[in-house]
């Protein structure tokens, strides 16, 4: 195994404190990582990790290499991203997250265009509704929506959407349509149960704003489940319109309280703070903003 390749195995292994999430990372088997080590390690002439049942710390060697690895690696990547973002030169594992809806519906369909573009990289796609932690699942850019918490992140804004309240056109051919939100307490509601859903929302309207708390007959903590609830019409919902561009166009699912609206949802492209963003990841989040700005969600078509 070849210097550099051993170097990038280290960097994971060393912000993870983890071999299996090294392992995970880059696709191969944990066996390969623990040589690649040992083979740092060798050559050398120095232990870099601790070694416990429990957990795997830094030696003070280790976090000395640890500095000068980063910079090697950065570097090295900034040499081929300055041949242009366009190059064909990129290789390697991208791990990216996202939530499932977002992902299967907008981006995995076009990550084929970016993986034949640049033939030398891998996409390992994490799907989970929840903000998991970039360095500790060892993502490397993570697509999030709505307030962002954690100011220690390189971030970058790459989409907005409407949200909305839905219904299915079943469900609102046996239940009169709300006209103000405070109708929302007549109906069944179906609300997401993490990050920007809850069942208290704030709308906006002709003589000010409303701020209303809805009584929930089912609570989903995915957005598919979301999105399967309103199609089985078990109820209204408040969502994104990306959720639900298909079924609304069809008419499967309508917009009501059209005349109020909800603050608008931001789409984020987030990174790992503390050190540069390799070209492919910074090549990998512009095409995403190329592909979002396609559609209506881009933010180029609201603002």
């Amino acid at each position: 195994m070849d210097l550099f390749t051993s170097m990038r195995y280290f960097i994971r292994v060393y912000d993870t404190s983890s071999f299996s999430a090294a392992a995970k990372t880059f696709g191969v088997g944990q066996s390969t990582v623990s040589k690649a080590i040992a083979h740092l390690e060798q050559e050398l002439g120095v232990s870099l990790f601790l070694r416990s049942t429990r957990q795997l710390t830094p030696t003070e060697q280790g976090r000395t290499f640890y500095e000068h690895a980063v910079k090697v690696v950065e570097d090295a990547e900034a040499a081929i991203s300055s041949v242009g973002t366009k190059s064909r030169n990129f290789s390697g594992p991208i791990r990216i997250s996202g939530t499932h809806t977002f992902m299967c519906q907008y981006i995995i369909p076009k990550l084929p265009l970016f993986l034949n573009a640049h033939p030398g990289v891998e996409i390992s796609v994490h799907l989970d509704d929840r903000n998991v932690g970039l360095i500790e699942q060892g993502i490397d850019v993570a697509l999030r929506m709505g307030h962002l918490d954690d100011s220690g992140l390189v971030v970058k804004r790459i989409g907005r959407c409407r949200r909305i309240v839905v219904g299915s056109a079943s469900y609102l051919s046996n239940h009169p349509a709300p006209q103000t939100p405070e109708d929302l307490m007549d109906h069944s509601t179906v609300v997401f149960a993490q990050g920007e859903g809850g069942d208290r929302f704030t709308f906006k309207g002709l003589h000010g704003t409303k701020t209303m708390a809805v009584k929930p007959k089912l609570r989903v903590n995915a957005t598919e489940g979301v999105r399967s609830a309103v199609l089985a019409s078990a109820g209204l919902s408040v969502a994104t319109e990306w959720m639900f561009e298909a079924e609304l166009a069809s008419g499967a699912v309508r917009e009501v309280l059209e005349s109020w609206s909800l603050p608008d949802l931001d789409l984020w492209a987030v990174m790992p703070a503390g050190r540069r963003t390799s070209a492919k990841v910074r090549a990998l989040v512009e095409f995403i903003e190329t592909q979002v700005n396609a559609t209506k969600f881009g933010i180029a078509s609201i603002l």
